[in-house]
């Protein structure tokens, strides 16, 4: 089915990407990357100067000014994942879905000019800390405080499955800058590489995306400056983050659409060229049967993403909203690269083919931005309400 929401920008957009990642993506960098454990910064420094990254930067700080238009991020996501880079896609998500929008959409004059410019070409990375070893879905139960100083705050804490920690250079922290739960109990700030105390730990060792760091990170009385509290107002983190949330689960969606794609197309590929019993794989009425079930989800999950994305750009897609397609969609995108991995047979076990790859790499799509658990429970609510 032919998708409709994508004008002549976005397809001219779509062949920068592809020259690339023919020229800064190859199979030996992929390979480095996981051997590595991240993704090295020539890379990203190429990817600014091609301005892949930095989409939603305003053109006054150096980046594309994509504000609300998701369809731009969605392209990247399309073509480096059905590269087979799930890593890839993962750190340049980071940057632009996690990192970047705080900044543009929350941070003040200064914050902007400080760090946006530098985030747009890719000299400065960063990362969202939110997850604590005691706290996941449960925001509220985070314990890294940042007690207030003179001229700033004393951090003290630790978080954990932090995407790209070791390698960010800033790292928006969610931090408890008032007592209890209640949501003015909560701030962000912008810790900086280098600040004293502030240790970015060890890599850790991952089921999936193993270009792509994942950390640790460890606050011992580390000073933050007041002009790192994100807007300039404490007791805002918590609301920041809802704000920022229904991004981060379209994002999400969008790269499972895109996996689950990348599957439908791997697996037709392959069983088109693969012989058994004297006849191609894609032949046997089984394998025909499961390609036309993958057709059908692919088009109906780029359906309902196309949607959000255009709710999006209107400024109209609700938390609701959001979570419904941050769960469906990575449900779907599991089912079908398990389909897919059978379509493969003992192939789709290596780990040289893409198949195998993304089905490790998706297993967490489910897990972070919010479980899909804690996704149906926010649906749920809107339906039947919470006493």
């Amino acid at each position: 089915m032919e998708r409709e929401i994508y004008d002549e920008d976005h397809e001219a957009f779509r062949k920068v990407v592809k020259e690339f990642l023919k020229r800064y993506a190859t199979e030996a960098k992929r390979t480095q990357w996981d051997a590595d454990g991240e993704i090295d910064r020539e890379t990203m420094l190429a990817a600014g100067a091609q301005g892949l990254i930095g989409l939603s930067v305003p053109e006054e700080f150096g980046g594309a000014g994509m504000l609300q238009d998701y369809r731009f991020r969605a392209v990247v996501n399309e073509e480096i994942v059905g590269a087979g880079l799930g890593s890839l896609a993962g750190a340049f998500g980071i940057q632009d879905d996690l990192a970047v929008p705080y900044i543009v959409h929350m941070g003040t004059q200064e914050q902007k000019q400080k760090w946006l410019p530098g985030m747009a070409t890719g000299e400065i990375l960063g990362a969202l800390a939110m997850t604590e070893p005691g706290a996941g879905s449960d925001l509220r139960g985070i314990r890294t405080t940042a007690k207030k100083a003179d001229g700033g705050y004393i951090v003290n804490g630790a978080k954990t499955f932090i995407s790209s920690g070791k390698t960010a250079d800033i790292v928006v922290t969610f931090v408890k800058t008032g007592e209890g739960n209640r949501p003015d109990a909560f701030s962000l700030l912008i810790l900086e590489d280098g600040m004293a105390g502030f240790d970015h730990g060890k890599k850790l060792q991952k089921m999936g995306f193993h270009g792509w760091d994942t950390a640790e990170l460890s606050f011992v009385d580390v000073f933050v400056p007041d002009e790192n509290l994100i807007g300039g107002k404490e007791g805002l983190g918590f609301i920041q983050l809802m704000m920022n949330l229904p991004l981060e689960r379209l994002s999400i969606g969008v790269a499972a659409a895109a996996a689950g794609e990348a599957a439908f197309v791997w697996s037709r590929d392959y069983t088109l060229s693969r012989e058994a019993f004297g006849q191609r794989v894609a032949d046997f009425q089984n394998t025909r049967f499961r390609l036309a079930d993958m057709a059908t989800t692919v088009d109906v999950l780029w359906t309902y993403i196309d949607r959000a994305m255009m709710l999006y750009k209107d400024k109209k897609l609700t938390a609701e909203e959001a979570a419904k397609v941050k769960f469906w969609a990575t449900d779907r995108e599991a089912e079908l690269l398990d389909i897919g991995v059978q379509l493969h047979g003992g192939y789709g076990y290596i780990t040289e083919y893409p198949i195998a790859r993304a089905y490790l790499d998706a297993r967490v799509h489910r897990i972070y931005g919010g479980t899909n658990e804690i996704m149906r429970d926010i649906v749920s609510r809107q339906i039947v309400g919470k006493r």
